[in-house]
């Protein structure tokens, strides 16, 4: 009789580890999904005011076609974007044009007293600290799914249903790094 419940005990403990297992997988890749979706959001509001604040730009720094064809491109770049690693090139490609515009806003007394492109600034700027908070919340998420699908014996059951590893949302350290140069 002992032998008859050890007998049914071992594939029912087999069984809900696998359902438990899945289940615990699945809500980890839903909350990787979510936390894209968030930084998703955040960029479109940001990719949003891009053309605003260029407007705005346009009518004080009109010999600086160059840095604003760059920002254009780069907004061009983040629309067109399939996948994570694509994106956070368009993300450097931004946020170095940026940086420069507002470099060359420095420039322009008269711009910065500009009421919209104060706004503007602002509001970019709380989009910024929103978005950098998303990428480590995604980071985050994405560390603790791949870890789970790595970790044994979790990983023959990811294995088994296909689950793959995430790539992280990561800037170019380089250009991150790089200091605004501004010529005229």
């Amino acid at each position: 009789m002992q032998t008859l419940y050890i007998f049914l005990a071992v594939p029912a403990a087999i069984v809900l580890f696998i359902i438990f297992g899945y289940n615990r997988l699945i809500a980890k890749r839903n909350m990787v999904d979510n936390s894209w979706h968030n930084i998703d959001t955040l960029l479109q509001k940001r990719y949003d005011l891009v053309p605003n604040l260029v407007n705005t730009v346009k009518g004080y720094a009109r010999h600086e076609k160059e840095l604003l064809e760059n920002i254009t491109k780069a907004r061009s770049a983040w629309m067109n974007a399939t996948n994570v690693k694509e994106n956070a090139e368009a993300e450097n490609m931004l946020g170095g044009a940026l940086k420069t515009l507002f470099a060359v806003a420095e420039n322009y007394p008269e711009l910065k007293a500009n009421e919209n492109f104060k706004l503007l600034q602002e509001e970019l700027s709380g989009i910024e600290s929103k978005i950098a908070y998303a990428r480590q919340r995604y980071n985050r998420t994405v560390m603790s799914y791949n870890t789970s699908i790595q970790h044994f014996p979790t990983n023959i059951l990811a294995g088994f249903f296909k689950f793959t590893t995430r790539d992280y949302f990561q800037v170019e350290e380089e250009a991150a790094r790089r200091a605004v140069k501004v010529e005229f």
